[in-house]
């Protein structure tokens, strides 16, 4: 079988998409597209690629209804470049498979991370890992920008001299900061690429890693859009609501009340907020499921 060509993943290939102040994510490789996830769907009773609009409904049908192992089938490879800190969120996701530099070997760029001053915040009131709405003086800000810049020459100076006394590069590095930029590349599937998405382009998502989950959705795209519109139309664009929130939206369609408070009473608000605010979207067709 010849390979999957996918036009607008070719000219994205090696394309450097620029993130933060010295980050970058490039598709270096991917293998398949939506015809490969239609392929991988009608394998059990040997039917291919039917017309577009066939196509278009299973993928959707696949996705609403959790059927993950045909976009398993698609794999995207990716070279990134992003602080350290974002590295260590990035690799709580399990599912993919990684190469990065290693300081053992290689001597690490002078390169850190120094946020926009728009993205230095106070740390919020109500959410213990997150930044406030808030932004401090224009004073402040450059106050902040400044001291992580002084720290970083301090402390890559110290790196250059410990280096310049043949101190092991693997011990040399050792009071290198979060801040610096690493890079590895990353190949990972398409259903478990959607999942990364999905977490880390949530608003709640820190700004840093959120930057790139949306270059990493650029790609996806590219690859294979008619699983991404699923994917936005199914996941992304969705609200899922647990036992005690369907019963307290039942309450409220009937005009009572519910038992809902505190946290578990805002998070349910913001969901129902979301319905609120979503547009009217025409539903994709859906084919009945493959027999087999």
């Amino acid at each position: 079988m010849p390979r999957i060509i996918v036009e607008a993943a070719e000219s994205l290939l090696d394309q450097e998409i620029k993130v933060l102040d010295k980050g970058f994510v490039r598709l270096v490789d991917y293998m398949g597209g939506d015809q490969r996830i239609v392929q991988a769907a009608r394998v059990s009773y040997g039917s291919g690629t039917k017309s577009y609009r066939q196509d278009r409904g299973l993928i959707h049908y696949l996705m609403k209804n959790w059927h993950t192992s045909p976009f398993e089938q698609v794999q995207l490879t990716f070279h990134t470049k992003m602080p350290i800190f974002v590295a260590r969120q990035w690799v709580r996701h399990r599912t993919a498979r990684l190469n990065e530099i290693s300081g053992r070997y290689s001597v690490m760029k002078d390169e850190f991370y120094l946020p926009d001053p728009e993205n230095i915040r106070p740390q919020s009131d109500n959410n213990k890992q997150g930044r406030s709405e808030e932004r401090f003086t224009e004073e402040q800000e450059q106050q902040v920008i400044g001291i992580f810049a002084d720290e970083q020459r301090s402390v890559y100076s110290n790196y250059e001299k410990l280096l310049e006394l043949n101190v092991a590069r693997e011990l040399a590095r050792n009071n290198l900061p979060l801040s610096l930029y690493t890079e590895w590349y990353w190949q990972i599937d398409l259903h478990n690429l959607f999942h990364f998405i999905r977490l880390r382009m949530d608003p709640h998502a820190q700004y840093e890693i959120r930057v790139y989950a949306e270059a990493l959705a650029e790609c996806a795209k590219a690859v294979a859009p008619i699983a991404y519109e699923a994917f936005e139309e199914h996941i992304l664009g969705s609200v899922s609501f647990s036992r005690a929130e369907c019963e307290a939206l039942s309450a409220l369609l009937r005009g009572g009340e519910h038992e809902l408070k505190g946290r578990n009473l805002e998070a349910f608000e913001a969901k129902v907020a979301k319905l609120k605010a979503a547009e009217p979207a025409d539903a994709a067709e859906e084919p009945p499921p493959p027999s087999g």
